[in-house]
């Protein structure tokens, strides 16, 4: 017999009802609720291993958002007539999860988690994305497994001067501004969006705004778990620790640490000099320490260069290559440096580079994109490619991953916002990025070189469009840093990375965790 399900509501506002519930379906899992809004109904499940794998150091998580072509009345179109790998906008849905939840988490919880969201009706006015992270959240809130604060997520769009939280497919395609954004009661933990030459107070105002209706999100989550009565999270067995150990490194690295990294040197230089070093404690231990002495050493020494650098960076005001704090990279550009393409441009930023290529197309080379909810025609695309040399890197080429998706897509949102109406150009526009060198921004390299090679080719865009990745230290007393055009040993270290692309006149895309 089925147990009666718990649910709780609240209002987006105009009416609009959303409906969280669970002990209905999917009751096996560690954690299982469905939200509804209209006849669009996501059910989100969540399962975590009890132990962590034997020596893992890192938590696995894995979140995967999925629209079952059913939820819409519609058979698959493809030869085995079955939902296949996930499609680049269900891709994207789960990185904007992902990005949101991972923070949540314990630092030394190192169990597997596995978050699956799925559209199992929908509405052909309702959005689901959004809710998509209100229902994975909702699934964490009503579980047992440890998180340290509940979140949700809103779409925020503008039309005709009005700010709207969680609008309708209709609404949204007349706007001027969209943004997603992701926050726990007191702080945002992501965004992404696009937007028409947006001034920055109206982006300030689009984040108060997504903060305020999370808030009554989170709110109804809190009632729902209540209401089933979690009050505690269940227990997880830690890393074990070893502070002796950890003096050791401590005395015998943090000065050398500090030196390397004050230095000023490439990317190269500085890594051999780290892992050179890494090797030099590892021996100071004795020949007689264990092996899991040698592991907890490592460990060690990556967390005493985190903490290093960070109070560098805040007490010194200094970065890793010796640039000032709001100091951009070296830029060399080059236009037309290949003599076939309709278009190509060559843009380097300090050590990291994109070669970009425009090729025009016609009606025939449009792209069908096709989901559950609706199938259409696309005639600008965008392609990021990040072949492992370009990090020095030896790697097994297994096609496009998660990450070059969500980095293509934001430099195709921002220069979007350029590219004439669709319905008077008759071109398909395909836009390809080969990064051939990558230390940080490399979507941003994309954005740069792209707006580039589209004026090189001839196409009709009013302005040029530039991005920079902005990264933010902080720390327990107060102080804080902010970088202009952070490293990828600076997005790591950071606490924030905050990608921001636009024209001299406004804001076209921003992406941030």
């Amino acid at each position: 017999m089925l147990s009666q399900p718990i649910s709780v509501s609240f209002d987006l506002g105009g009416g609009r009802e959303v409906f969280i519930e669970t002990g209905k379906l999917a009751r096996q899992a560690d954690g299982a609720v469905t939200v509804r809004q209209g006849n669009c109904v996501i059910l989100a499940t969540v399962v975590a291993n009890k132990e962590p794998k034997e020596g893992q150091d890192f938590f696995p998580l894995s979140v995967d958002y999925q629209e079952k072509f059913a939820s819409a009345g519609r058979i698959p179109g493809s030869f085995f007539k079955r939902e296949a790998r996930l499609n680049d906008y269900e891709i994207l849905t789960s990185r904007l999860i992902d990005r949101a939840l991972r923070p949540l988490f314990p630092e030394d919880y190192l169990c597997d988690v596995q978050v699956l969201i799925s559209l199992i009706s929908s509405d052909a006015e309702v959005l689901p994305d959004s809710l998509a992270c209100l229902a994975a959240s909702a699934a964490l809130a009503v579980s047992d497994i440890p998180i340290k604060e509940i979140i949700s997520e809103v779409r925020i769009a503008r039309l005709n001067g009005k700010f709207i939280v969680n609008p309708t497919r209709s609404e949204l395609k007349a706007s001027d501004l969209e943004f997603l954004i992701a926050a726990t009661e007191k702080n945002l933990m992501m965004v992404e969006g696009e937007a028409k030459e947006c001034a920055e107070a109206d982006l300030v105002n689009a984040l108060q705004l997504a903060h305020d209706a999370i808030r009554i999100q989170i709110k109804a989550q809190a009632e729902l778990r209540a209401k089933k009565g979690v009050t505690t999270k269940r227990d997880y067995k830690k890393p074990a620790q070893d502070e002796a150990v950890r003096e050791k490194v401590i005395a015998f690295a943090k000065d050398r640490v500090y030196e390397i990294s004050r230095k000023g040197s490439s990317k190269n230089e500085r890594s051999e000099a780290y892992s050179l070093l890494k090797d030099e404690v590892i021996a100071s231990l004795g020949e007689e320490a264990t092996d899991l002495e040698k592991k907890l050493a490592k460990k060690y020494y990556e967390d005493l260069k985190w903490e290093v650098v960070r109070n560098m960076m805040i007490d010194d005001r200094i970065r890793l290559d010796g640039r000032q704090l709001d100091q951009v990279r070296p830029l060399a550009m080059e236009v037309e440096p290949l003599p076939t393409p309709h278009g190509s441009a060559l843009f380097t930023r300090g050590e990291t580079q994109s070669l970009t290529t425009v090729t025009f197309g016609t009606k025939l080379d449009e792209l069908l994109v096709e989901s559950a909810a609706k199938s259409e025609y696309t005639k600008f695309l965008l392609h990021y490619n990040f072949p492992p040399f370009s990090t020095g890197e030896v790697k097994m080429m297994r096609g496009v991953g998660r990450r070059e998706v969500g980095h293509g897509n934001l430099a195709m949102r921002s220069l979007k916002q350029m590219m004439p109406d669709t319905s008077t150009y008759a071109y398909t526009v395909r836009v390809v990025s080969d990064i051939l060198e990558s230390n940080g921004s490399s979507s941003m390299a994309t954005v740069c070189a792209g707006s580039l090679a589209l004026m090189d080719a001839g196409v009709p865009i009013p302005k040029h469009v530039s991005g920079v990745a902005m990264g933010l230290v902080t720390r327990e007393d107060g102080k804080y840093a902010i970088l202009t055009d952070i490293l990828g040993d600076e997005d790591h270290l950071g606490d924030m990375d905050f990608k921001v692309t636009g024209t001299r006149d406004g804001i076209c895309g921003v992406q941030m965790d």
